[in-house]
C-alpha cells in the first residue's frame, strides 16, 4: 500500500481514468469495491433480505440433491 509516496499511475493519469470509468459504468473496479457494493445490496430493503434468506436454502438444495 502507498503511503503518500511518488506513483507513477498517478501521474500518468491511470488512476483517475480508472476513477471516471468506475463512476460512469455504476461498477467499482477493485475487489474490495465490488465487496462492499455487494454487502451493501445484500443488507437493505427487501431485496437484501430475500437474497440473504434464499441463498443458503439453494445451497442447501444443491447438498441434499448430490
Amino acid at each position: 500500500m502507498n503511503k503518500g509516496g511518488f506513483s507513477w499511475k498517478k501521474l500518468s493519469g491511470i488512476s483517475g481514468v480508472k476513477s471516471n470509468v468506475s463512476r460512469k459504468i455504476g461498477i467499482p473496479l477493485t475487489k474490495s469495491g465490488r465487496n462492499q457494493k455487494v454487502g451493501r445490496i445484500v443488507s437493505k430493503g427487501c431485496l437484501g433480505i430475500l437474497v440473504a434468506m434464499t441463498i443458503p436454502i439453494l445451497i442447501l438444495v444443491v447438498i441434499v440433491l448430490y
